[in-house]
């Protein structure tokens, strides 16, 4: 019943994301042309890529809300680690890995020795990491990349007839890499299948035997690694690092995964669902921003989409629950 439910979730938003798109095709000229397709595509690889570490998270039963800092901090250093050492994208994902790596780690284990809801503890370091950044920085931008990484990466290379070109840049390229990884782990591997297993229960998983530490610990560090890559798209994509960026943004990508089916309670969801959150909303903010809809009604419009997301998903589970 729970897998059906999924399915009738994930097969409600195709559609809708289907209808979304014709409307818009109708209505507007620019939507369906291939440049806008391909910017929509590089603008919200940075929102996949945290939903896909935030999906693993929810999964596991837990909650991260700190990784706007982290994505902010990785990045920072990251540019600044550039600046000393050079290299190429190799030497910036690794940097702003390692950052993201560590400051996740620091939350898991906040998480599994404090007995707290993890909601508290990650609101916490999201504002204990954002003062620490804010104190180190001054609140300095920054803005000196090395020319390579202006130049960037683009494979497949080719002009279209629009006179733009175009192929597979570096978020896309980041974007697609995270989610073969991230569906790799969660249907190909036992530590996916444990992870379901503690969202679902996490006492009758850790009577089970499992380290329910080390879970917690790989879930809550790939959400860190995968800020750092985030760190990386979100710095070429506008070639500037501000220490306030970000604030706020943790809402958003939470609102993509629930929009996907994920359950804040954990152990329910799928990668396919989350993806096909990422893709509503941002199919809806770029038809809103087309058609010239306000900034505040666009919120509006968006929470009360999520709202009804939401209350569908738990319709379904109380039929499913009342069938049983």
């Amino acid at each position: 019943m729970a897998n059906l439910s999924r399915f009738r979730h994930e097969i409600t938003l195709a559609l809708l994301i289907m209808l979304l798109v014709a409307a818009l095709g109708c209505t507007t000229q620019e939507f369906l042309t291939f440049g806008n397709l391909f910017d929509l595509a590089n603008n919200y690889a940075m929102l996949t890529i945290l939903a896909c570490g935030l999906f693993m998270v929810l999964i596991a039963g837990g909650i991260d809300i700190s990784f706007p800092a982290m994505t902010i901090i990785a990045q920072y250093l990251m540019v600044l680690g550039l600046a000393h050492l050079g290299g190429n994208f190799v030497v910036a994902f690794l940097l702003a890995g390692m950052v993201g790596l560590v400051l996740g780690l620091i939350n898991a284990l906040l998480v599994n020795r404090l007995r707290v809801p993890a909601i508290i503890v990650t609101i916490s370091t999201l504002n204990i990491f954002y003062g620490l950044l804010l104190w180190g920085s001054r609140g300095v931008w920054l803005y000196d990349f090395p020319t390579w990484f202006e130049q960037g990466v683009t494979l497949f290379r080719f002009t279209a007839s629009d006179g733009y070109d175009y192929g597979l840049t570096l978020p896309l390229l980041a974007m697609l890499a995270t989610v073969a990884v991230t569906a790799l782990i969660m249907n190909a591997t036992t530590v996916g299948r444990s992870l379901y297993a503690l969202g679902g229960n996490q006492e009758a998983a850790s009577r089970l035997g499992f380290n329910v530490l080390l879970l917690q610990m790989f879930v809550y560090g790939y959400m860190g690694v995968l800020s750092g890559v985030a760190g990386v798209v979100q710095s070429y994509t506008v070639m500037t690092v501000a220490p306030d960026s970000l604030l706020g943004y943790e809402l958003t990508v939470l609102a993509a995964v629930v929009l996907g089916g994920t359950s804040l309670m954990g152990g329910r969801g799928t990668l396919v669902g989350t993806l096909l959150g990422v893709i509503l909303l941002a199919v809806m903010q770029n038809g809103l921003n087309l058609l010239g809809v306000s900034s505040y009604w666009q919120t509006l419009i968006t929470g009360l989409v999520i709202v009804a997301s939401i209350s569908i998903t738990a319709w379904n589970q109380h039929q499913n629950r009342s069938l049983l």
